[in-house]
């Protein structure tokens, strides 16, 4: 049984199951699927819980706070999300720059998530009990407190202190351990995000050797003693463009890399995915993980079809070069693409417009959701060999045994294309400027 699901421009059709795309075999380049040909397994997709998104949703009316969480985590109403990012402590999309502690406080004795009970916390939990299972969170950080860096302040960067090196790694054990006694689940860290950025909002720097310094001698021994050691390690979180050369020197370090579960990464400034591969085919025993894409300056570009369009570009060709999970930005922004502190206003696939309280689904949404609703976590990717010139393909089995193939034309005109490897031969139509989801039951 072949069922296909289809999003397309300048039609009504979003998400849609459609019934007449598959008809007897003709001439026509060939997609062949080889479920025998198996790569990584999917962890699944998300996207973070910032605080200002989550400050959105308590904009709206409870009824519209519940349909905005449900569309995405709800796995048959929504987009089944099933992983999310949450900022150690404040960041851009924070409402503001804030800490955990005190400022001076190198005890942590001050130690207090309170902050993120009042948004973020709810809106983890209010997407599980609609997700139905637990959400897999990301931790990550933008930047030490102020008094443990050279710069001593939270912005333009700066470097941590040596001296504070320990305390900071005790810093994301109390993370960890605090927002799992708030019943959420943490299953990663990462290290720093974007560490070769010096940006006027929250960030620190950190070379590939001073990432694996901290990481050998202070986080990675400091989680491994803990109450949390399960929790994975994630270097890196930056852009693709440069991930090999930065993350050399940490996983040639045996001493580093033992503590290393993987590398996270954003798709800003290029779309260098053959490093994702080469990264894999270096450190084969690493994982993956896209963490963080957006579509900037929100102002210049609303509601356009090309945002989704590359969101679906990204997604396949990461997760084509052995990424095991894609977590996109902000869940909710508003009708300015905020707030932010800074006024570094992005996009995100829903929108709240809070004062009529309606809610704006952007065409990257739906492409996300050709994947996150069909791809389930657990789902492995399989061999899929594409001879259609005009199409971008690729393919996973699911745990249910369920084949989805997932298939963007970002052409102008529609294509004919030849299924092939799994049952019998079938041609299938892909509408222009659309995306498909095949869905081969055996």
């Amino acid at each position: 049984m072949i069922r296909t699901v289809v999003t397309a421009k300048d039609t009504d059709l979003r998400l849609s199951e459609v019934e007449n795309l598959v008809g007897a075999a003709t001439e026509a380049p060939a997609i062949t699927l080889d479920p025998s040909v198996r790569y990584q397994t999917i962890a699944g997709f998300g996207g973070a819980f910032t605080e200002s998104a989550c400050y959105n949703l308590y904009r709206v009316s409870p009824e519209v706070r519940e349909q905005a969480i449900r569309l995405y985590f709800d796995p048959v109403e929504g987009i089944g999300y099933s992983l999310g990012r949450v900022s150690i402590h404040g960041c851009d999309f924070s409402l503001s720059s804030y800490t955990y502690i005190e400022e001076g406080d190198a005890e942590l004795a001050t130690f207090d998530i309170a902050r993120d009970r009042k948004y973020v916390i709810p809106v983890v939990l209010a997407a599980e009990r609609i997700a139905g299972k637990p959400i897999g969170l990301l931790g990550s950080p933008w930047t030490p407190p102020a008094f443990m860096k050279d710069n001593n302040s939270p912005i333009r960067g700066g470097h941590l202190l040596e001296r504070y090196a320990d305390a900071w790694a005790r810093y994301y054990v109390r993370f960890v351990e605090e927002y799992r006694k708030a019943g959420l689940t943490v299953k990663w860290i990462s290290v720093q995000n974007e560490p070769q950025a010096v940006q006027r909002w929250d960030s620190c720097i950190y070379s590939g050797e001073q990432e694996r310094d901290f990481v050998k001698n202070h986080l990675g021994p400091t989680v491994a003693a803990s109450d949390v050691a399960d929790v994975g390690i994630m270097v890196w979180d930056h852009n693709r463009d440069v991930m090999v050369e930065h993350v050399t020197p940490i996983l040639n370090d045996p001493e580093a890399a033992k503590y290393v579960w993987g590398m996270a990464f954003h798709w800003y400034v290029s779309e260098a995915f053959g490093n994702v591969g080469r990264t894999h085919d270096l450190w084969p025993d690493k994982h993956l993980m896209f963490t963080e894409g957006c579509v900037e300056n929100f102002h210049m570009h609303k509601y356009t079809w090309e945002s989704g369009e590359r969101y679906a570009r990204n997604i396949i060709g990461d997760l084509s070069n052995w990424c095991e999970g894609w977590m996109d930005w902000n869940l909710w922004l508003d009708n300015l693409g905020g707030p932010n502190h800074v006024n570094n206003v992005c996009d995100a696939p829903i929108i709240l417009d809070v004062f009529p309280e309606k809610i704006i689904l952007e065409s990257s949404y739906y492409y996300i959701g050709h994947f996150s609703k069909f791809v389930q976590p657990g789902a492995v990717r399989i061999a899929s060999k594409n001879d259609h010139p005009s199409l971008s393909a690729i393919a996973f089995e699911n745990p249910d045994g369920t084949v989805a193939l997932v298939v963007m034309n970002a052409t102008k005109n529609a294509q004919t294309y030849l299924l092939d490897g799994i049952g019998e031969r079938r041609s299938v139509q892909s509408p222009a400027r659309s995306i498909t989801t095949v869905l081969v039951s055996r």
